[in-house]
């Protein structure tokens, strides 16, 4: 007992150092900006409450159409995401051999590419007289209707990009699996689906909620694939953003969507941290 108080303030030094960079450099930011968007001064130049950045915000229909394809990009990629991410990781979890490390190896891959490498690439392959219409007009094909500069654009770039995180998250949670379990369920009959729907998918579900929430926030907020393959209008919140702060330099309401953005991810951060709290539970 003596020990475990001897060690506490070493413990809460060590943690004391990330928890006041967090307040410093994202709480503080956060606080900062809420209080500008909603604390400023009048035609006569006295502070008061006002909430007119905010009324324009949901007022203005270009603002609205770009939170709109934010969402709607984030939920794509979300789907996406786990339609092509859960079976990756399941062949890896229960497969042996070599052929399973080269999967792991290219689904890892896309971690080590820049995007804007990645923005590069995918134009020179999808886009407009790019490597797939050289080879359909090689062999006598017509052109494909290039996603590029279209919202399909940076969802391929976003799903491609997030691939590496959200395969480890799914793996390191199907790691929890026994397979003593699976085996159980398979000598009393049931077949793959059964196995996967009642033993597999309770044991990941809050990997799956954990890998969804940390890839929706990331996408919420991205910038650069976004910025490079998206269409001018509507814009996704990131290049809304920067635009309203530089070209039409307008602080107040580049603060106002960021704060928008911010309530949108907190919700989706909610996911994880009760994620993380029914796991310290248990």
């Amino acid at each position: 007992m003596e020990k475990s108080d001897s060690r506490r303030p070493t413990g809460l030094l060590l943690v004391a150092i990330p928890v006041l960079l967090m307040a410093w450099l994202i709480i503080w930011p956060i606080i900062n900006a809420i209080g500008r968007t909603m604390w400023r001064p009048d035609a006569e130049g006295s502070y008061g409450f006002d909430l007119s950045s905010y009324i324009f915000f949901f007022s203005d229909q270009y603002s609205i159409d770009n939170l709109a394809i934010t969402l709607w990009t984030t939920l794509m990629c979300a789907i996406l995401l786990l339609a092509i991410c859960l079976p990756i990781a399941l062949y890896l979890r229960f497969s042996q051999g070599r052929l399973p490390a080269y999967v792991q190896a290219l689904a890892i891959f896309p971690m080590f590419v820049p995007s804007i490498i990645l923005a590069y690439a995918f134009i020179r392959v999808l886009g407009p007289n790019g490597m797939v219409d050289i080879l359909l007009n090689a062999v006598g094909l017509p052109k494909i209707r290039t996603p590029y500069l279209t919202p399909w654009g940076p969802v391929i770039g976003l799903v491609w990009d997030n691939i590496p995180l959200t395969v480890l998250i799914l793996l390191s949670g199907l790691g929890s699996v026994a397979n003593h379990a699976i085996e159980a369920a398979r000598d009393v009959g049931a077949n793959r689906l059964q196995v996967f729907w009642h033993i597999i998918l309770p044991r990941i579900s809050n990997s799956i909620l954990v890998a969804i929430s940390f890839s929706v926030l990331g996408i919420f907020s991205s910038f650069t694939l976004p910025y490079l393959l998206g269409p001018a209008s509507p814009e996704m919140m990131g290049p809304f953003m920067n635009r309203t702060f530089r070209e039409v330099n307008d602080p107040i309401n580049a603060v106002t969507q960021a704060v928008v953005t911010f309530g949108f991810c907190i919700a989706f951060g909610l996911f994880y941290v009760r994620s993380v709290a029914r796991n310290q539970g248990k």
